[in-house]
């Protein structure tokens, strides 16, 4: 996952609650800190959007492959 996918995963699974949930919700999983200073840090998207899914009770089925385009035809 990019960064990029990272952003679309994050606006479609959550919409306009997104952006805050990036800077104030403070995630388990990537070590105490919000998804904004863990990416910022260098953890992998993948993971910030796992730990940010799991903290929030994401359904396991809308996890995996959010955020990547359709592909073109």
């Amino acid at each position: 996952m990019r960064r990029s996918e990272f952003q679309r995963a994050v606006e479609a699974e959550f919409g306009g609650r997104g952006a805050a949930l990036i800077a104030d919700l403070v995630l388990v999983g990537v070590g105490g800190r919000t998804a904004a200073e863990a990416l910022d840090a260098g953890e992998s998207p993948r993971e910030v959007w796992n730990a940010l899914c799991v903290e929030t009770d994401v359904p396991r089925d809308r996890r995996y492959g959010v955020g990547r385009l359709e592909p073109r035809g």
